[in-house]
């Protein structure tokens, strides 16, 4: 069903300008597959789709250039060989590093869209990431342990 629902997303997103995740469930149902809106979060995000701007001044949802996949992929094993130790303290996630590192972590979180990241900043080895409330700096830490 998810691997039918994306292929669907894809589909859609090929065939017209898709602006918002609302128009996205419209024209879903339009196909036939309900759907919620958690539920197209999270395929964009596994989708990896990015908003580009069209030439009428708006956005519409596009897949990802295959440079930027590749990209992407190659800053997650960054991240997962340079980070040595992150924790939760309220709304921030401190991310320790090996030496010189720090940035090129935060630039792996910066690609990967985050829900309710506000921000990240980096020195040479710790990193903050900031997030819009606590419990979506836990869930940060959730994501981490279980992908990382």
């Amino acid at each position: 069903m998810k691997e039918n629902r994306q292929r669907a997303i894809l589909q859609i997103i090929a065939e017209r300008p898709i602006e918002t995740q609302f128009e996205l469930i419209e024209a879903l149902e339009a196909r036939g597959v309900k759907s919620t809106q958690a539920t197209i979060s999270r395929d964009i995000k596994e989708l990896r789709l990015v908003k580009e701007l069209t030439g009428f001044g708006t956005y519409r949802y596009a897949p990802p250039s295959t440079t930027d996949a590749a990209h992407a992929d190659k800053l997650k094993t960054i991240f997962k060989e340079c980070v040595t130790s992150y924790v939760a303290a309220q709304n921030l996630v401190v991310v320790k590093t090996l030496p010189g590192l720090a940035s090129a972590a935060m630039s792996a979180i910066d690609k990967m869209r985050i829900d309710k990241l506000a921000g990240t900043i980096a020195g040479d080895d710790t990193a903050f990431i900031a997030m819009m409330d606590n419990e979506s700096a836990q869930s940060l830490c959730q994501l981490i342990s279980e992908n990382f």
